[in-house]
C-alpha cells in the first residue's frame, strides 16, 4: 500500500521495461499471466499552462525575478508597518507589471492550446469490429490500426502493415519534420503485405515488441510475431517499417498502420526540445546594474535612519511640542523602532528601483523583433523565404558578435551538386556532351566519340545506379515503360534523394548511358544503353556517420551475389584490396584540391557459402532487441571488407552569392570566421580560399594527421613560435578532428593561443560534437567572447545551441537547425545585415532604454532622499501618491519604448557599407562601467538641480502669487515632479536621432498629458479619494509667473551642460558612428534625423519650421546636414564629412 502511494506522488515510479509489447488491435491474451502495459494517450500537448495552474504557476515565474520579488516585499512592507507612502504606490505598478507580462504569456499559450486542439480534434479512421469507424485523432489508443489516405499526414507512430501494392510499400515525405522533400520509402513485412482490406486486417493476430520511445528519428528497433495457422513468424523492423507522425503519405493510395507511440510518445513531440534559456550581455549587465542600485537604495536608507536618531538626539528635535509621543511609542523597543524605521525608509526610496524596467525591455525586443521579419532585404524571392525570428531575447546579442563559426555545405555553398569528374580504374573522366570521355580526349579525337562503355566504366556506372536510396516519382512512369516511351524517344526521369550528391551521381550515369528506372518490390531495374536489367535487392547496409559509407547486396541477372559501395576515402581505400588504389587516391586529392566533393565506389562478389553466412548473421543482428546497433555495426565491418575498388566521384558544390563579400565584411567588423566542415581537408581548403575566408597572401598552417599527444604538442609549440617571428603576416590555421581531439585533451591552452593568433581558422573532418565543442572552447575562454554559429543541417544543431546565438541557414539538409536555431535567414550572405544593421540598431536602441530607465529613477527618487534634509528625517514624501504610482507607468514610459523600437542614429546604408562601425559598439561599449557612471551621475546631477534650483527660487520666500498667498509643500513637491517631468522627456528627445511622427506624439504627448491629468486631478474633488492633499495645488502653481519661469530655467540649466558635453566631444573625440551621422543627405539619409542640427544660415526657429514640414510631408531634403551646436550662438556650424569606400574617415570643420 505504500509503495502505491509513493508510486502516486512520483517519489517511487514503478519500474519500466526497455520494451513494450503491443498486440495490434487490441487483441490481448485471454489466458495466461498478462500484466497490461500503460501507454500515452495521442493528445499532443505543446501548452505551457492549463485552466486551473496558470495563475499560480506564471506568478512563480514572475515573482523569480529580482525586481519583481523586491517589489512584492516592499509591498508586503507597506501593509504590514506605518509607511510614508500609500501601499498603492508599490501595488499598483506592480499590479500592472505582472498582469501585462500574465496576459502576453497568456495569450501566448491560448494560441498554442488552439493549435493543440485543432491537431487533436482531427478526424481518423481506425479499424474496430471489423470495420472502418471514423474517430478523433486524440481518441487513437496503442495498437490501433489506423487507415492513412493519399496526401494525409499521420496522425501516430505507425508500423507499416500494408498498403495498396502488392509488395506493401508507401513513399513518404518527413518535409515538416526534418525538412527534406525527398520522398522515402517504407516496406510492410510480407505476413502483412498481402492483408489489403479491412476483413483480413480485423483477422491479424500479431504481436509487436520494440524499444521504448526516443526522440531519435532515424531510430527504430523491434519485431513483429505473427501467428499464421500453427506457427509463428518473427520479422526484424527497422526505420523502414516505421511512419512518423507528422510525416505525409505520398503517390500510395493508402495505407494502413499500426500504432506503436502515441500523443507525447511519438518522435515528433520528443523532439520538441525545450532549449536551455541564452541571456544576452545586455541582461547581464541591466542585473549587475540592478544590484548597485539596490545598494545605493540600502545606503540611503540607512543613512537616513542613523541621521534620524542623530537628529532626535536633542531632546527639543525628538518629541516636538506639536508631535508628542504616545504612551506606546515611548515604550517601544528601540531596536524594533530602528528597523520599522528603516523599513519605511527603504519603502520611501524604493522607486529608484525600476519596476517597469522589465515590462519595457520585454515589449521592446517582442515588438522589435517583428522588424526582421518584415525586413524585405532578408526576404529570398527564389524560395520565397524570409528571417525569422524563434527568440526576440537575443536581439541586441546580434550586435555583440566576435566570432562567427559557420558550416561550409549549404551554409557558404549552396548545396547543389553538380556531377565534375571520376576516376575509372584509374582513368580520369569527364562529361562531354552526355558522353563519358576520359581526360586529355576530346569529342573529335578517334576514343572520344564512343557510343559504348568499357567493361570497367559500365559496371562503377552501375555501382553508382544500385548503391543509393534515389527514388523515382511513380506519377511520371505510370503507363510507360520506364523513361522509354514507344516512339523511342527517352524523356529525364525525376529523382528524389535525401542526398543531393547520390541525386547526381545517379542523374549523371543516366546522361551517360546507365539509367536507373525504378525499383519493383525487391527488384531494382537499371538499363544499360537501352538494355534493362533486373537485379534483385537483397540487403541494404544503411550509411551511418561513424562507418561513413553506405553499401546494398543485390543479385545480378546472372544470379551472382554482389556488394556495391560507396562512401569517403578514408572509410573505403583502407578496406580495398585490389583496384587502382594509389592512381585512384592521387585523383582523390586532385578533385579536392579543386573543392569537389569526393566518393570511393567499390565492390566485393560473394560465394554461395560467404553469402549464406552473411545472411544468417545480418538476421541475428536485425533482430536482436539488446545492443542492435552494435552487433549490425560489427556485421556490416566483416561484410564491407576486401573490397576491390572501382574509383572515385567529384561532385561540385557551388558557393551561394555574396559569400567572399559577407566574410570580408565580417572581418573588417573585426570579427574572427571559423569554418566546421565536415569535408576532407583539401576540399575545405580550396573551398575556404574561393570564397575568402583565406586569402592567397595569407600563411596556412596546418594541425593535421597526429596521432598522438605528443606529436600533436610539438607541432602546437612549432606554430606558436613562428606565428611569434612572423606577427606581421597575416596567419590562417586548418585542423583536422583527430588533431583537434588530441589538441583538447592536453593542450588546450597552447591550441587556443594559436587560433586566437590566426586571422581564420579552417576545421575539417569535424564530427557535430567536435564542432559543438570548439564553440564551448572559445565561448568559456577567459575573454567571454560573444559566439555565433550558422548552419544548415542536422549536424550543426549543437553547435547552433551552444553558442550564443544560433543562426539555421533554410537550405536542402532538412529543418532542424532552424527549428533549434535563434534566428532563421534564407541565406548567408543576409548575416551582414542581420548583424551590422539590425544587431546595431537593437543595441544602441537597448542599451540607451537600460542606462536611460536607471537615469530618470535616480532623478525621480533623489529630491525625495534630499528633503528628508528639511523635514528631520520624518519620512514626509515629497510628491503625491497618485504622481508616484503613475511616473514610470503613463509620464515617462512612452517616449523611451517608441525610441527603443525604431531609433535609427545612422542610416541603414551607411551601416552595412562600413561594417567597421560595428566596432564602435562592440564589447557591451554602451553599457561598461562608463556609460553607466555617467548616466547615474547625469541623473544625481539633474535631482540636484531640480530640488536645489526649485528651494533657491522659492524656498525662502513662498509668496509667488500675486495676492501674497504662501505655497506649501505640496505646492513645492509638484514643481520639482513637474521640472522632473519635462527634463526627463527632453533628455529623451536629445537622445534622439530619428524622428517620426509617433516620436513627435509621445515626446510631445506625454508632457501635455502630465499637465492636463494634473489638472484634472487637482481641480476635481474626487468623492473615492480618502485624502486630497493635492487639490487646486496644480492649477494655483500655473498661474504663478515666477513657477513658469522656475521650470523654464531649471530645464534649461539641467540640460545645457549636456549639451556642451555632446558638442565638445563630437568635436574633439568623435567616434566612427558619429562621423558616419554627418553624411551628406545625397548619401540617403532622411532629413532631420536630430532635433539640434540644421544647415547653414538657419536659425533654431528655423530648424522648428522644418520639423513641422516633415511633420507635414513638406520637407526638403536637398539642404540637410547634420551638424554640433556651436557653443557661442547654439547655431550650427555646417560640418562636411565624406564617406569613400577605401578612405580613413576624416572631418572638415
Amino acid at each position: 500500500m505504500l509503495r502505491w502511494v509513493r508510486q502516486q506522488l512520483g517519489f517511487d515510479p514503478p519500474h519500466q521495461s526497455d520494451t513494450r509489447t503491443i498486440y495490434i488491435a487490441n487483441r490481448f491474451p485471454q489466458h495466461g499471466h498478462y500484466v497490461p502495459q500503460k501507454f500515452a494517450d495521442n493528445r499532443i500537448i505543446s501548452s505551457k499552462y492549463t485552466v486551473w495552474n496558470f495563475v499560480p504557476k506564471n506568478l512563480f515565474e514572475q515573482f523569480r525575478r529580482i525586481a519583481n520579488f523586491y517589489f512584492l516585499i516592499i509591498f508586503l512592507v507597506q501593509l504590514m508597518i506605518d509607511t510614508p507612502t500609500s501601499p498603492i504606490t508599490s501595488g499598483l505598478p506592480l499590479f500592472f507589471v505582472i498582469t501585462v507580462t500574465a496576459i502576453k504569456q497568456g495569450y501566448e499559450d491560448w494560441l498554442r492550446h488552439k493549435a493543440d486542439n485543432e491537431v487533436n480534434g482531427a478526424p481518423v479512421y481506425v479499424v474496430r469490429s471489423g470495420g472502418l469507424v471514423k474517430t478523433r485523432s486524440k481518441n487513437i489508443r496503442v495498437g490501433d490500426i489506423v487507415r492513412v489516405a493519399k496526401d494525409e499526414t499521420f496522425p501516430v507512430d505507425l508500423v507499416l502493415l500494408s498498403s495498396d501494392r502488392v509488395d506493401g510499400s508507401c513513399h513518404v515525405t518527413t518535409a515538416s519534420l526534418d525538412g527534406e522533400t525527398n520522398l522515402k520509402t517504407h516496406i510492410a513485412v510480407p505476413e502483412t503485405a498481402v492483408l489489403q482490406s479491412v476483413a483480413n486486417l480485423d483477422k491479424l493476430v500479431a504481436v509487436i515488441e520494440c524499444q521504448q520511445p526516443e526522440a531519435d528519428l532515424y531510430r527504430f528497433v523491434g519485431r513483429i510475431t505473427v501467428s499464421h495457422q500453427t506457427e509463428e513468424i518473427v520479422r526484424p523492423l527497422g526505420p523502414e517499417s516505421l511512419l512518423l507522425r507528422g510525416a505525409r503519405l505520398k503517390n500510395t493510395k493508402e495505407i494502413f498502420g499500426v500504432a506503436v507511440y502515441t500523443g507525447m510518445e511519438t518522435k515528433m513531440a520528443l523532439n520538441y526540445k525545450s532549449k536551455s534559456q541564452k541571456r544576452s550581455a545586455v541582461e547581464k549587465s541591466m542585473n549587475s546594474f540592478l544590484i548597485i542600485y539596490l545598494i545605493i537604495l540600502l545606503f540611503e536608507a540607512i543613512l537616513s535612519t542613523i541621521l534620524k536618531y542623530a537628529w532626535q538626539a536633542e531632546e527639543k528635535w525628538d518629541e516636538p511640542w506639536y508631535n508628542e509621543k504616545t504612551e506606546h511609542e515611548r515604550n517601544s523597543s528601540k531596536i524594533l523602532r530602528f528597523i520599522s524605521d528603516f523599513l519605511a525608509f527603504l519603502v520611501l526610496y524604493n522607486f529608484i528601483i525600476p519596476i517597469s524596467l522589465y515590462v519595457t525591455v520585454e515589449m521592446q525586443k517582442f515588438l522589435g523583433s517583428f522588424f526582421i521579419g518584415w525586413d524585405l532585404d532578408l526576404y529570398h524571392e527564389e524560395t520565397n523565404q524570409r528571417a525569422q525570428v524563434n527568440t526576440s531575447d537575443l536581439n541586441e546579442e546580434l550586435g555583440q558578435v566576435e566570432y562567427v563559426f559557420t558550416d561550409k555545405t549549404g551554409t557558404l555553398t549552396e548545396n547543389e551538386m553538380q556531377f565534375r569528374e571520376c576516376s575509372i580504374n584509374g582513368i580520369k573522366y569527364q562529361e562531354v556532351n552526355g558522353k563519358l570521355t576520359p581526360e586529355g580526349f576530346s569529342e573529335d579525337s578517334p576514343d572520344g566519340n564512343r557510343h559504348s562503355l568499357m567493361k570497367e566504366e559500365e559496371l562503377f556506372l552501375k555501382a553508382v545506379c544500385l548503391c543509393h536510396t534515389v527514388q523515382i516519382n511513380t506519377d511520371q512512369t505510370d503507363g510507360a515503360d520506364g523513361p522509354w516511351h514507344a516512339n523511342g524517344i527517352a524523356t529525364p526521369l525525376e529523382y528524389y534523394a535525401s542526398s543531393p550528391d547520390e541525386k547526381a551521381l545517379v542523374e549523371a550515369a543516366s546522361r551517360v548511358g546507365v539509367v536507373f528506372t525504378g525499383t519493383s518490390g525487391d527488384t531494382m531495374e537499371v538499363k544499360s544503353l537501352g538494355k534493362p536489367e533486373r537485379y534483385k535487392l537483397l540487403h541494404v547496409l544503411e550509411f551511418d556517420p561513424n562507418r561513413r559509407r553506405m553499401s546494398v547486396i543485390v543479385e545480378s541477372p546472372s544470379g551472382e551475389k554482389l556488394l556495391f559501395t560507396k562512401g569517403a576515402e578514408s572509410s573505403i581505400l583502407p578496406r580495398s584490396k585490389s583496384g587502382e588504389i594509389d592512381k585512384t587516391r592521387v585523383h582523390v586529392d586532385e578533385f579536392a584540391l579543386k573543392g569537389l566533393r569526393t566518393l570511393c565506389v567499390a565492390y566485393r562478389r560473394f560465394t554461395p557459402e560467404e553469402y549464406q553466412e552473411i545472411g544468417k548473421r545480418l538476421h541475428e543482428a536485425r533482430t536482436a532487441l539488446q545492443q542492435r546497433e552494435e552487433r549490425l555495426a560489427d556485421v556490416f565491418n566483416f561484410i564491407e571488407r576486401d573490397l576491390e575498388l572501382l574509383g572515385a566521384t567529384g561532385v561540385e558544390d557551388k558557393l551561394q552569392e555574396k559569400v567572399q563579400e559577407t566574410i570580408e565584411a565580417l572581418r573588417l567588423a573585426g570579427i574572427k570566421v571559423w569554418v566546421l566542415t565536415g569535408d576532407k581537408h583539401e576540399t575545405a581548403v580550396s573551398v575556404s580560399l574561393s570564397c575568402g575566408h583565406f586569402h592567397r597572401t595569407m600563411n596556412i598552417l596546418e594541425l593535421v594527421q597526429h596521432k598522438s599527444d605528443s606529436t600533436c604538442a610539438e607541432q602546437l609549440r612549432q606554430l606558436a613560435k613562428r606565428i611569434k617571428e612572423d606577427h606581421v603576416i597575416q596567419h590562417g590555421l586548418v585542423v583536422d578532428g583527430t588533431s583537434l581531439s588530441l589538441a583538447l585533451r592536453e593542450h588546450e591552452k597552447l591550441f587556443m593561443e594559436v587560433c586566437k593568433n590566426c586571422s581564420a581558422v579552417l576545421c575539417c573532418r569535424m564530427a557535430p560534437l567536435q564542432k559543438a565543442k570548439v564553440v564551448r572552447l572559445l565561448k568559456t575562454s577567459p575573454e567571454k567572447p560573444i559566439t555565433l554559429a550558422i548552419g544548415d543541417g542536422a549536424n550543426d544543431v549543437s553547435m547552433i545551441q551552444e553558442a550564443h546565438v544560433g543562426i539555421g541557414i533554410m537550405g536542402k539538409e532538412g529543418r532542424q537547425a532552424v527549428r533549434n536555431s535563434d534566428y532563421a535567414i534564407a541565406r548567408f550572405k543576409f548575416l551582414s545585415k542581420l548583424l551590422f544593421v539590425h544587431g546595431h540598431f537593437y543595441y544602441i536602441r537597448i542599451a540607451t532604454l537600460v542606462q536611460y530607465f536607471f537615469y530618470k529613477n535616480v532623478c525621480f527618487i533623489t529630491p525625495q532622499f534630499l528633503y528628508q534634509f528639511f523635514c528631520l528625517f520624518s519620512q514626509q514624501t515629497l510628491y503625491d501618491s497618485v504622481y508616484l504610482t503613475l511616473y514610470n507607468i503613463c509620464f515617462t514610459s512612452l517616449p523611451v519604448l517608441i525610441y527603443s523600437l525604431f531609433e535609427q542614429h545612422v542610416h541603414p546604408h551607411v551601416l552595412q557599407s562600413k561594417p567597421v562601425l560595428y566596432r564602435d559598439i562592440s564589447k557591451n561599449a554602451h553599457l561598461g562601467f562608463k556609460p553607466f557612471l555617467y548616466w547615474t551621475i547625469l541623473g544625481f546631477f539633474h535631482a540636484f538641480v531640480f530640488f536645489y534650483g526649485s528651494y533657491l527660487l522659492m524656498g525662502e520666500d513662498t509668496s509667488l502669487l500675486g495676492n501674497g498667498q504662501m505655497f506649501g509643500n505640496w505646492t513645492f513637491g509638484t514643481l520639482v515632479f513637474t521640472v522632473m517631468v519635462i527634463t526627463v522627456t527632453m533628455k529623451m528627445a536629445l537622445e534622439t536621432h530619428f524622428w517620426t511622427w509617433i516620436n513627435h506624439f509621445v515626446t510631445w504627448g506625454s508632457i501635455v498629458f502630465y499637465f492636463i491629468f494634473s489638472l484634472f486631478y487637482g481641480g476635481i474633488i474626487w468623492p473615492f479619494l480618502h485624502t486630497q492633499d493635492m487639490y487646486f495645488v496644480f492649477v494655483q502653481l500655473l498661474s504663478s509667473g515666477s513657477a513658469w519661469f522656475a521650470i523654464i530655467l531649471i530645464v534649461v540649466a539641467c540640460l545645457f551642460l549636456d549639451v556642451v558635453k555632446k558638442v565638445l566631444y563630437r568635436h574633439l573625440q568623435p567616434t566612427s558612428t558619429e562621423k558616419a551621422q554627418l553624411t551628406e543627405a545625397s548619401s540617403g539619409i532622411n532629413c532631420l534625423d536630430s532635433m539640434c542640427c540644421f544647415s547653414d544660415g538657419e536659425t533654431a526657429c528655423t530648424s522648428l519650421r522644418r520639423m513641422l514640414e516633415r511633420l507635414m510631408g513638406t520637407c526638403s531634403l536637398t539642404r540637410v546636414n547634420r551638424c554640433g551646436i556651436s557653443l557661442n550662438s547654439l547655431c550650427c556650424r555646417r560640418i562636411s564629412y565624406k564617406l569613400e569606400p577605401d578612405e580613413p574617415a576624416a572631418i572638415d570643420v
